[in-house]
């Protein structure tokens, strides 16, 4: 056996080595990059984000164009922007002394404060 044929067939094995090294590291990479990408927003998605946003819209519709209670304990309603404007209108076209009384006294109950925390600690505290 000659030095240099015993060189050459060690560079050729480790070229191949190295080659066959890469090209796994590669498939790898691809396989990696093929199977964690997220599916394509199809049309399925868009059209479940569009009803429901259409039912958001409705839902928000409804709530600006009906009258509700919003808190029935304290007397506080949802009413149409339209009917609310009209109510003002006719309280403060009236009497302005006393629409500004009874919305003082309205604000008053709606934002009344919590009751007193007791004086004497808990014994869990």
């Amino acid at each position: 056996m000659n030095n240099q044929s015993v060189t050459g067939r060690a560079a050729s094995a480790s070229a191949a080595g190295i080659l066959g090294s890469f090209l796994i590291v590669a498939a790898l990479a691809w396989a990696i990059h093929r199977y964690t990408q997220p599916p394509p927003l199809g049309e399925d998605r868009a059209a479940v984000r569009a009803k429901a946003l259409a039912e958001l819209r409705a839902a928000e519709a409804e709530a600006l164009a009906s009258p509700a209670w919003i808190d029935q304990a304290k007397g506080i309603v949802r009413l149409p922007i339209e009917r609310a404007m009209m109510l003002v209108e006719r309280d403060w076209g009236q009497n302005p002394a006393a629409a500004r009384s009874n919305l003082i006294a309205r604000v008053e109950k709606a934002t009344a404060a919590p009751p007193k925390a007791p004086e004497k600690p808990s014994p869990f505290e």
